[in-house]
């Protein structure tokens, strides 16, 4: 689908009020994330309307004070989400992979701000805390039974996020079951933030060549693309609009690559203060901070 805007940030401008905006930047590899982290000046043209719908980029410019999240929890109905979608990711579980998609739901309480602290609630906390970062795709508009060829024009855009995991609740039987439990494990409060930018289909026409990156406390923990996706974005669409209206606003977390923390040897699971960015090419860079509440 086609959007009045090519980026889509909020923020908080110089005079203390939210708005949604068009950010002017210099080309389509400017990194908005680390522009904010850096403390630049960011300026952005203000948007109004429906973000979905009747968008107007207006021509009045506003200053960043802070960068927020693109999207509210009003925005997004629900997150749905892809697990076991890299090969090299499917591999490093030991797991085969699935004849079609694996899916599992967050709900819109997961969404968190770029910058914000993500908690994470004592019952969550020891040795399982586990960062994933994901290409996440935005639907701009509501369809049913959407055929593969027709899938991409129901994109509004692209964004990083984080799909925040707690392993033990995920995996451990004697916490999960005999089977591992996906949903009540990845949908605490804030466990999806997303950021910096929802980035339309005009600047990325085709999202399955993205270079994504994970860093851990300026540790590159992930670093794959997103050509080794099983199923690549318009057959996810396909397949999980067969029979269910799939609404505008609907987030779909596409799957994480190899390198999460459960993957490893020697886990290393995120603790207190860490630092996880996600960065993936032509979006720009989430930045997010576990909180242990």
């Amino acid at each position: 689908m086609t959007t009045a805007w090519k980026r889509l940030i909020r923020f908080v401008a110089k005079d203390g009020k939210i708005y949604r905006g068009e950010p002017i930047v210099p080309n389509d590899e400017y990194d908005l994330g680390k522009a904010a982290l850096a403390g630049e000046e960011i300026k952005a043209k203000v948007i109004t309307g429906d973000i979905f719908g009747d968008a107007v980029v207006t021509d009045e410019v506003k200053e960043v004070k802070t960068l927020l999240g693109p999207l509210t929890e009003d925005d997004v109905p629900i997150i749905k989400c892809v697990g076991l979608n890299y090969m090299k990711h499917i591999q490093e579980g030991g797991r085969t992979p699935p004849p079609y998609p694996s899916i599992f739901y967050k709900p819109r309480f997961s969404v968190a701000d770029f910058g914000e602290p993500i908690p994470i609630p004592k019952i969550a906390q020891e040795n399982q805390v586990d960062y994933e970062g994901e290409l996440c795709v935005v639907i701009g508009k509501t369809g049913k039974d959407i055929k593969v060829e027709d899938a991409l024009s129901y994109v509004a855009g692209y964004v990083s996020g984080n799909d925040v995991s707690a392993r033990t609740w995920q995996r451990d039987p004697k916490y999960a079951g005999g089977v591992p439990q996906w949903g009540f494990s990845k949908s605490f409060d804030k466990y999806a933030p997303l950021g910096p930018a929802v980035v339309s289909t005009a600047v990325i026409p085709n999202p399955g060549t993205l270079q994504l990156k994970t860093i851990v406390n300026g540790e590159v923990r992930q670093d794959t693309n997103t050509d080794d996706l099983l199923f690549n974005v318009p057959k996810i669409i396909a397949f999980i609009s067969q029979g269910t209206t799939l609404e505008k606003g609907t987030v779909i977390m596409t799957g994480t690559p190899s390198g999460v923390a459960m993957g490893m040897k020697s886990p290393k699971y995120l603790k207190h203060n860490d630092v996880v960015e996600v960065s993936i090419e032509k979006i720009g860079t989430l930045h997010n901070k576990m909180d242990f509440i």
